[in-house]
């Protein structure tokens, strides 16, 4: 195990931690509900949470948690992946009165931003028609406590969170700048395992040049990161010049609009990073309807 797995696995073990600590408050109990509720709290109560639109679920592993910590029954309709139909019902809940009340803000926090990102990610992957590998790699900028909900939300609508499967070493702007430009940064990984990314963005001189200069140095992944489409132009123009090999792709990103991945598609690129098209993409909303006690 490498020492980077060995700090995620970590991580995500303080992430979980957190989120039960975060959760427990949820379970005690508050005198303001007590009050109001107390001729009401001998049975079970029930209620629903459906989708307002069409879209695709993300986030159940989160919200199944939750009510699992808050202990209510739920019946889960939809899991995260799945499609989901504007009033379909994605969960039914049943337990103590306080609890089901007190759920509604807790469980649409959880469910309706992942699905907006599983959605948006669904449309991007619709687009594509499976003609590029779709990334959105920018899950990992994301603050640390909800890093983890983006990725299961990126995962859930169907596309990749990591620029290439196999591993993989990413030189980007500043690995660059630090060893003084292409070809250095690509000369001194060069006895290290992984696939070489190296990032392009035309600041030590014309894209098309660095680009020649990447293949000419062991590059296997070119990412064009400038979100221009005539720097990809130029890119493809000397992947066709230097015959670049087979295994040899070319990935492009920088502020990419959904309804621009037909044309870019177009030009042959292999791999599209989509960032805030996905990962800043609206909720899908919502409805949790208390709908009335449960039958003994």
């Amino acid at each position: 195990m490498s020492m980077g797995q060995d700090l995620a696995i970590r991580r995500k073990k303080v992430m979980i931690k957190d989120y039960d600590t975060l959760l427990t408050g949820w379970t005690a109990e508050d005198p303001f509900y007590e009050e109001i509720f107390s001729s009401l709290e001998e049975r079970s109560w029930r209620a629903s949470l459906r989708s307002r639109s069409d879209g695709w679920i993300g986030g159940i592993p989160w919200a199944r948690k939750a009510a699992e910590t808050i202990r209510l029954e739920a019946i889960w309709r939809k899991q995260s992946g799945e499609k989901v139909f504007a009033g379909e019902e994605i969960a039914e809940f049943i337990g103590p009165l306080q609890q089901i009340v007190k759920f509604e803000n807790l469980v649409i926090g959880l469910i309706s931003k992942p699905s907006g990102i599983a959605s948006a990610a669904q449309k991007a992957k619709q687009l594509s028609a499976g003609k590029v590998r779709l990334v959105s790699g920018g899950w990992k900028k994301h603050p640390f406590l909800v890093k983890d909900m983006v990725l299961e939300a990126v995962t859930a609508g169907g596309i990749a969170h990591r620029i290439v499967d196999e591993p993989f070493i990413y030189l980007d702007k500043n690995y660059v700048r630090i060893f003084g430009g292409i070809s250095r940064a690509l000369q001194v990984v060069a006895s290290q395992s992984g696939t070489k990314v190296i990032q392009l963005r035309g600041e030590f001189s014309p894209i098309a040049e660095e680009a020649q200069e990447a293949l000419r140095h062991g590059a296997q992944v070119l990412m064009v990161d400038t979100g221009a489409p005539k720097d990809l132009d130029e890119v493809m123009g000397i992947m066709k010049k230097e015959k670049a090999q087979p295994k040899v792709r070319v990935a492009f990103a920088g502020g990419i609009k959904l309804k621009d991945i037909p044309l870019i598609i177009e030009k042959g690129v292999d791999i599209l990073d989509i960032g805030a098209a996905i990962l800043d993409a609206p909720w899908l909303e919502l409805t949790y309807d208390v709908i009335g006690q449960a039958k003994n």
